[in-house]
């Protein structure tokens, strides 16, 4: 384990969360494997850097965000049923998985195994849905599909939330376009959520965490997601998944290899 200052660890750790968090390549994953040569963060650590992430790439969707807030336009209604539907999916299944006291492995494996996996998925459903025009609308199947995404997830790191979500919402229909803006939009609500439960159990049972480390992540995080999502939804107006597919495999494998 590199023995860095606590400053530099925060900024190394951000860095990464802020890279990963919304790219279809897992942060978790990515944090896990980190902190086999960085000092080991809590799980609250964990899922609280990851509201800077998010809160950071609120202004990118602030149109959509208006539209949510038009209520009384149908369509609006109708899109902000469809993220509901999937956070609720998400937020049953999460308190289900807390009540099991369910955690996430501290072995890297299956992280390995889990990247592996997604990057073949990622390469599979391109292939299929090549030269297919898919629709830019959203739909229930799609909805549901997308909160279980969310659950399988939280339950294998390495599979990435972004990436099991946009991969379902695609199966489910949609374009690549539709499907990531889809993906970002459930996970602002299920990441905070996520997050605000976390810190509200450290503090009614007085965990200690360093905060000001924690605060400095967070920010870090929130600068790098702005750019890399600001990327990132340009990039899919005129590429596939498919080298992050290629990524992942070889991530994936290349882990195993130093293991």
């Amino acid at each position: 384990m590199l023995d860095l200052p606590t400053w530099l660890t925060a900024v190394l750790l951000g860095t990464l969360e802020g890279l990963t968090e919304f790219l279809p390549v897992s942060s978790t994953g990515h944090l896990l494997i980190a902190e086999h040569w960085l000092p080991r963060q809590s799980d609250l650590f964990n899922v609280v850097i990851q509201s800077g992430a998010v809160l950071a790439v609120l202004p990118l969707f602030k149109e959509r965000l208006a539209q949510l807030c038009r209520w009384r336009k149908a369509a609006s209604r109708r899109l902000l049923s469809l993220i509901a539907l999937s956070f609720g999916i998400t937020a049953v299944g999460g308190v289900l998985l807390d009540k099991l006291h369910f955690r996430l492995p501290e072995s890297p494996v299956p992280v390995a195994w889990a990247l592996m996996v997604g990057g073949v998925a990622f390469l599979l459903v391109e292939r299929l849905l090549k030269n297919r025009t898919l629709p830019s609308s959203h739909s229930l199947p799609m909805a549901a599909t997308v909160g279980v995404a969310q659950l399988v997830a939280a339950v294998f790191p390495g599979s990435s939330r972004s990436g099991t979500t946009i991969l379902a919402a695609m199966l489910s229909g949609s374009n690549r376009v539709t499907a990531t803006e889809f993906s970002f939009l459930v996970g602002i609500p299920t990441l905070l959520a996520a997050s605000g439960l976390k810190v509200f159990k450290a503090l009614k049972h007085g965990v200690q965490e360093d905060w000001a480390m924690l605060g400095l992540a967070s920010v870090v995080a929130g600068l790098v997601s702005f750019l890399t999502v600001k990327w990132l939804l340009r990039y899919v107006q005129t590429h596939s998944f498919a080298a992050f597919g290629v990524y992942r495999i070889l991530a994936g494998a290349l882990l195993l290899w130093i293991l």
